[in-house]
């Protein structure tokens, strides 16, 4: 078979699995009576990825080959997450938060580095069959999206958005995936000896760039925006779910199918990365990171003012700005950090400006926000289904004011030079 298909295939089966769950997660767990603690399993995302990439990535290097480290991963994580489900079908709404929690976190423990482990076998494989990666790899990898909105649309369809069976479609694809690892090209493990440090071995030298004041302010800038970027996977199925408790609303598309409508966020996300080179080169980096700010205001005030109804086009409009507000920030800044950074401690600082948003800022993010919507909203049983109902608009409203302030002070605070602005 095709390298790049083979490649293309193990990109589909990667974001695949995560599709499954990460989008309707929070309507299930609302729905066996645990939607106070939405917040606490999205959080865990940011928390493992403070650490357990850096510690697979070490065992990758030196140990195990990265393409048999990513099977055992998936045979692992997929192990958990349908005893999740198991857990989840048995207790039913007598689920206890810390089982479910715990099961859940294990298998979102051995997912996480797999996000990295993909790119070095696709990275590697590459590489020794002579092809140029920055040319070659897009394509391959705008198959992981196709793979998170088809099985969104597969768990939609399927009625799984309110049970646990997500977690079992997620746990058969990482099976399928660590079955499929074994006919990946072997990734080369290091064959360098020489002993590092731990500060080496985490990229923690890449914290010494808080000494200059403009990567400072960057990357505390980083972070406050990273508190957006799991907000909405986290709530807005429970969200648009809950005008299903409105008779006008109860019929309505969106409500049927949230996750469907959700998944326009994904194929914007998609047509956003073919943007970005044009946005860069006519407005530079900060113009484009300033653009992704002030699209987290739009993604959130719009959900504000919008219904599954009438409104439903507001709903949809804030689907499409979600591939700026997503792909601007975090590919732009990416360059950022790349242009601004030494050879040596590039990697590190890429792997910084990563733990800033989507570690440290996305988990306070996502817990900050559930005690918001636990403040506004509250659980309401009608017939068999279980609503959070309550003050929604000012959520999101605090959501968007929240971005309105980092968007306006990044513009006021951060001055890079002209040589860094423009590429």
């Amino acid at each position: 078979m095709n390298l790049k298909i083979r490649l293309a295939l193990m990109n589909f089966l990667e974001f695949a699995v995560w599709g499954a769950y990460l989008t309707s997660m929070g309507r299930y767990l609302g729905n066996i009576g645990l939607g106070e603690n939405i917040g606490w399993f999205y959080s865990m995302q940011g928390v493992v990825s403070i650490f357990m990439p850096a510690i697979m990535g070490i065992i990758a290097d030196r140990w195990v080959q990265a393409q048999r480290l990513l099977g055992i991963c998936h045979l692992l994580a997929g192990g958990f997450m349908i005893a999740t489900a198991m857990y989840g079908a048995s207790a039913g709404a007598d689920s206890e938060f810390s089982v479910i929690f715990s099961l859940y976190a294990m298998s979102v423990a051995f997912y996480m580095p797999t996000l990295a482990l993909t790119n070095s076998v696709a990275y590697n494989a590459l590489t020794s069959a002579g092809m140029d990666t920055v040319k070659d790899f897009p394509p391959i990898r705008v198959f992981g999206t196709i793979g998170f909105i088809l099985t969104m649309w597969f768990v939609d369809l399927m009625g799984f958005q309110m049970n646990q069976n997500q977690f079992i479609t997620s746990g058969v694809l990482s099976i399928v995936l660590f079955l499929y690892t074994f006919t990946l090209p072997a990734c080369p493990v290091s064959t360098n000896k020489e002993s590092k440090s731990l500060v080496e071995a985490f990229g923690l030298k890449a914290f010494a760039l808080f000494k200059e004041r403009k990567m400072a302010i960057f990357f505390i800038f980083s972070m406050l925006l990273g508190v957006c970027l799991q907000i909405t996977n986290g709530f807005a199925n429970p969200f648009i779910f809950s005008f299903g408790a409105q008779p006008e609303f109860a019929e309505t598309f969106g409500v049927q199918h949230a996750n469907i409508l959700i998944s326009l966020s994904q194929i914007s996300e998609t047509c956003c990365i073919l943007l970005i080179p044009f946005f860069m080169k006519r407005y530079g980096i900060k113009n484009v990171m300033l653009m992704a700010m002030f699209a987290w205001v739009l993604r959130f005030g719009l959900f504000g003012l919008g219904d599954p109804g009438s409104g439903v086009w507001m709903f949809v409009l804030s689907m499409i700005v979600y591939g700026a507000a997503f792909d601007f920030f975090n590919i732009s800044g990416s360059l950022f950090v790349d242009k601004s950074t030494s050879p040596d401690i590039r990697s590190s600082a890429q792997g910084l400006f990563m733990l800033m948003t989507n570690g440290v800022g996305a988990t306070v993010g996502t817990l900050v926000a559930q005690e918001v919507i636990n403040s506004y909203t509250h659980a309401q049983v009608i017939g068999e289904q279980v609503y959070t109902v309550g003050d929604w608009q000012a959520c999101w409203f605090i959501f968007a004011a929240y971005a309105l302030v980092v968007g306006v002070s990044f513009a006021l605070i951060f001055r890079p030079k002209k040589s860094d602005i423009m590429v």
